[in-house]
């Protein structure tokens, strides 16, 4: 069975570049949550983002994980969340924003997007 590839859309907006994550295009977001996150390389944030979102919400019915980060100064505002394919279940945004939140868990996304910069 070939592998699904995932769509990395690098674009320059009105504040800055723009770097979407997801399975399908056009990327859609049904369900979503916000941070703020520091420098680092975002394509690496995306994936680890991404990596966490999946293993909590995989069980949910028709959901495909979506990520876009926003350059804002000196780091990244972060859109996660994705498209559901159905009703969304009462309190996922706010697991989300949980998520997001999770200090340990946005340590190790610091450490390895710094870690994919200083590689550079």
């Amino acid at each position: 069975m070939p592998k699904k590839t995932w769509h990395i859309l690098r674009e320059n907006g009105d504040m800055g570049r723009v770097v979407t994550l997801s399975r399908e295009l056009p990327a859609h977001f049904d369900v979503a949550a916000e941070t703020e996150l520091p420098a680092g390389n975002p394509v690496r944030f995306a994936h680890q983002i991404r990596q966490d979102m999946w293993r909590m919400l995989q069980s949910m019915r028709g959901y495909s994980p979506v990520v876009r980060l926003t350059e804002r100064g000196q780091g990244w505002h972060v859109l996660a969340g994705g498209r559901v394919q159905g009703n969304v279940p009462p309190g996922t945004a706010e697991r989300i924003s949980d998520l997001l939140e999770n200090q340990s868990k946005r340590g190790r996304w610091v450490a390895q997007a710094k870690r994919a910069v200083d590689k550079k």
